[in-house]
């Protein structure tokens, strides 16, 4: 089959765990900010975007280059096998940016990069006029970063994070890729208890729950590339039959949730059920000051509110404190919570044994560990 260029894009500060899935998956790696180079045939790009938790969507790299001129930009476009890729009928829209380039106008170098792809399929073609586009989708980007540009594909449609599982959330939700990053770094495994005090709509409990029965968190959806003609039917059929094949549904699971706001709870409720998971999962309407946990070696984890709204910093502290004082009991477990908060060690009462800056959207974050001692 034939082997493709491949990047899985990420958040900053997770590209290492993103490698980590590709290399698990058995492809070999390259990693730079925000990306993570691999190679693979058709079955490489379905098994990525069916298996990848943390990633945000797998790319094909039809070409990558470097053009000073407009007049560059689009014979170099052309020369790329386009014909390889797209059908004459495909619709493919192009998205752009550029950073530190000469080529600075996005809108031009979309214009530009479109039209060279349409005088490319139409000469193979033989084809004259206006393309039609009515066939498969192909989402196309131009990435210019001083003056290398680098052409490619999305196979995955929907970011990967959209799992089909959340048909509710809350004012400030998680994305499912962080959630499942928050769990990776927990190092848990489904023998410990996993708890989540500050569940809102139950995502980080659900994300250990997929990772706890080893489901592949693409199983509940679709994806772009399954509507292409050179992406077999049978290429997903055979990745699917992997899922099922290695998916551990009845692995007993101690994964709870917990929030103070019963909406939340039942929204919660709501998308475990649609994750297959209702009956698996644990959920509480608890205030932290009332949280009491069961078993030894657990592990908490949990985005506490941050205070970045004016008059909300004072109560995000105290909740702070709260866990703090809650968790003096529990020796044994190991605490992982996420926050903007800059005093959350001086507020928690305790120096945390690691810190990881992560990005929570655009904000920029600390996952702060503490580290249990195992009994």
């Amino acid at each position: 089959m034939k082997e493709y260029k491949l990047v899985a894009t990420a958040a900053m500060g997770l590209e290492g765990l993103v490698a980590e899935e590709v290399k698990a998956l058995g492809y070999e790696t390259m990693t730079e900010n925000g990306k993570v180079y691999f190679s693979g045939d058709a079955h490489a790009i379905a098994k990525a975007n069916m298996w990848l938790r943390i990633a945000d969507r797998v790319r094909i790299i039809v070409g990558e280059f470097k053009a000073a001129t407009f007049d560059e930009l689009f014979e170099k476009t052309k020369e790329l096998p386009w014909e390889d890729y797209l059908p004459v009928d495909a619709a493919f829209p192009v998205a752009g940016k550029s950073v530190k380039s000469i080529l600075y106008s996005v809108p031009d170098c979309q214009a530009i990069v479109k039209k060279a792809i349409a005088e490319k399929l139409k000469t193979v073609h033989g084809r004259v006029g206006f393309l039609d586009e009515t066939g498969p989708l192909f989402k196309l980007e131009v990435s210019i970063l001083k003056d290398k540009v680098t052409l490619t594909i999305d196979s995955s449609g929907a970011g990967l994070h959209k799992r089909g599982y959340r048909i509710g959330q809350g004012d400030a939700p998680l994305k499912e890729t962080l959630a499942a990053a928050l769990v990776k770094l927990t190092k848990w495994n489904p023998d410990r208890p996993f708890v989540d005090p500050f569940c809102g709509s139950g995502t980080i409990p659900i994300e250990a729950a997929m990772l706890g029965q080893n489901l592949a968190p693409g199983y509940n959806r679709e994806f772009l590339s399954e509507q292409w003609p050179w992406m077999a039917e049978s290429v997903w059929d055979r990745v699917r039959e992997e899922v099922e094949d290695v998916a551990d549904y009845d692995r007993k699971l101690m994964i709870s949730g917990s929030d103070w706001d019963p909406a939340m709870i039942k929204i919660a409720e709501k998308n475990a059920a649609e994750a297959g998971f209702l009956d698996i999962i644990n959920w509480d309407v608890c205030n932290v000051a009332d949280l009491a946990l069961e078993g030894e070696n657990g592990v908490l984890v949990g985005n506490p509110p941050y205070g970045e709204r004016l008059g909300e910093l004072e109560e995000a502290e105290d909740i702070t404190a709260t866990l703090g004082n809650v968790m003096k009991p529990y020796p044994s477990w190991s605490v992982y919570m996420l926050s903007s908060l800059e005093n959350f060690e001086t507020m928690y009462g305790k120096r945390a044994t690691k810190k990881r800056k992560l990005f929570n959207g655009f904000i920029r974050t600390d996952l702060y560990q503490f580290w249990g001692k195992r009994s």
